[in-house]
């Protein structure tokens, strides 16, 4: 059985109530449910901290036995040098996954310090960025 994880940054505990024009009107819990009633042979778990640290903790602790990561770090995808290094140091692959196509806002937003180190990046899908995210560790080898 594949070990899942789902990290979600700063301010995606508010989804379904914040700027729903942008991220969707669905609370993340309720899709995270749909998705585990998707997947049942997968044991997916889900962590959501609008802290930097906690998100280094739990990269750190789950990146050498989770099977695979998937990361939506809101806005510290693009001011998080030390994220970036905590996904380096992990065997783990990470997928980046965002819900607004970044490109199409500020231009701040344009730059992801964790790109790099992640295996792939899926942008502007909205919630099924993580559907999208978990069919990739599905089908890939190893």
């Amino acid at each position: 059985m594949k070990q899942i994880l789902i990290i979600n940054g700063p301010n995606l505990n508010l989804l379904g109530k914040r700027e729903p024009e942008i991220y969707g009107s669905q609370s993340f819990d309720d899709f995270f449910k749909s998705l585990q009633a998707r997947y049942p042979d997968l044991q997916l778990s889900y962590f959501q901290s609008n802290h930097e640290g906690a998100l280094l903790d739990k990269i750190h602790s789950a990146g050498f036995s989770a099977d695979a990561i998937i990361l939506n770090a809101g806005a510290y995808s693009h001011t998080s040098i030390a994220l970036a290094d905590a996904i380096a140091a992990i065997p783990a692959p990470v997928v980046e996954v965002h819900i607004s196509n970044v490109f199409k806002r500020e231009s701040y937003r344009h730059h992801s310090y964790l790109s790099a180190h992640c295996v792939g990046c899926i942008v502007g899908l909205g919630l099924d960025g993580y559907r999208l995210a978990l069919e990739w560790v599905l089908g890939r080898k190893g």
